[in-house]
């Protein structure tokens, strides 16, 4: 059965959260250490966090989580036209110049923009209609982001043609369950890699990012042994770019919950939960999947998944297999069968049998 169409499973003028996958092209080894000559690529990790940290300051899309590896990179998105719809026409300009710059600085970060630079924009309703829809579209978020890394990889090898292997995969998470499924199959994906041992030592990953924020707060004693690349990241090494774990349903804000700092598109979570709690989580499912880790399996589940309702070999399982279990869209079978496609209504199919996350 073809794919359907990303139009049909999520748009910029609805909230969405989305997984994503790009991989370099013939899976090659070319964002970390290539085997066949030698090159340590890692750098470009550096590249992709720094596109990262910039993009959520600018578009109205919540990044979740993200994992770097050598040959491909997942991210958790969420798009957010509510956010967007906060901001009038001024700042629709300003932020779309921030990711597509007139001018650069020496750095070659962007320039701000110029009030003539803004009024070009401004002063057309049809342009700034598009922009406005652009800011808040996942298509466009990857398509710049991989546009960037790949002009400037070639660039450095002296190469032309394809980085990408392909359009990245995408993939619309439809519950909370499958949510949290999907950011541990993310944050772990190092481990299950076999490029680290522990949580800490996962690098370029937005748990790693936590992690360090943690740390710096003193909230949580973790020691650190950064790589060469991610000492590079002095401003990097915290979590702000990223969406907030926790969603406390009785106390947040109603609404966007827009964020006010320039760090990113709102402070609203996508868990219920603590950040704590998430690494707890995280933690027990690295121990109890990957082969020869240390410690054994709990005789009970976290009490984290106990409240929530949660089946703990079934969340073992999904988060496992994540990857291979969805297709066009991922959440529980009732949550798939009820969901339908945006524009011709069809109904979506799993290619493979979901273990139920619910306990209930």
């Amino acid at each position: 059965m073809p794919r359907l169409a990303r139009a049909e499973v999520f748009s910029p003028e609805i909230v969405a959260t989305v997984h994503v996958v790009a991989r370099v092209v013939r899976r090659c080894f070319l964002l970390g250490t290539d085997s066949f000559t030698g090159k340590n690529y890692d750098h470009r990790k550096v590249w992709i966090e720094e596109q990262l940290n910039r993009f959520a300051a600018s578009f109205g899309i919540d990044l979740i989580c993200f994992s770097i590896l050598s040959n491909h990179f997942h991210l958790v998105l969420r798009s957010r036209p509510d956010v967007v719809a906060t901001w009038d026409d001024t700042e629709i300009a300003r932020r779309w110049l921030m990711l597509c710059p007139f001018r650069k600085n020496k750095d070659r970060s962007p320039a701000e923009p110029t009030e003539y630079e803004l009024n070009s924009i401004k002063n057309d309703p049809v342009k700034l209609e598009a922009i406005r829809s652009r800011l808040s579209d996942i298509a466009w978020w990857m398509r710049l982001l991989c546009q960037n890394i790949g002009t400037r990889a070639n660039r450095e090898d002296r190469e032309t043609g394809k980085f990408w292997q392909s359009r990245y995969r995408a993939v619309r998470i439809l519950d909370d369950e499958t949510l949290l499924a999907c950011a541990a199959y993310v944050d772990l994906n190092p481990i299950r890699a076999a490029l680290a041992e522990t949580l800490e030592e996962s690098n370029f990953t937005s748990v790693q990012r936590r992690i360090q924020a943690l740390k710096e707060s003193e909230s949580l004693s973790i020691v650190t042994a950064p790589s060469k690349a991610i000492s590079e990241l002095p401003n990097l090494a915290r979590d702000a770019f990223l969406s907030p774990v926790m969603i406390d349903e009785r106390k947040d804000p109603i609404g966007p919950h827009a964020h006010l700092q320039g760090k990113r598109c709102s402070d609203k979570g996508f868990l219920a939960m603590t950040t704590l709690e998430y690494l707890q989580i995280l933690d027990w499912s690295a121990r109890i999947e990957v082969a020869g880790k240390r410690g054994s399996t709990p005789p009970n589940a976290p009490p984290v998944l106990q409240r929530l309702g949660i089946d703990s070999d079934a969340f073992s399982s999904t988060v496992k297999q994540f990857g291979r279990l969805f297709c066009n869209v991922a959440g529980k079978s009732k949550s798939v069968s009820e969901a339908r496609s945006l524009k011709t209504r069809r109904r979506f199919y799993q290619r493979h049998l979901v273990p139920e996350l619910s306990t209930a």
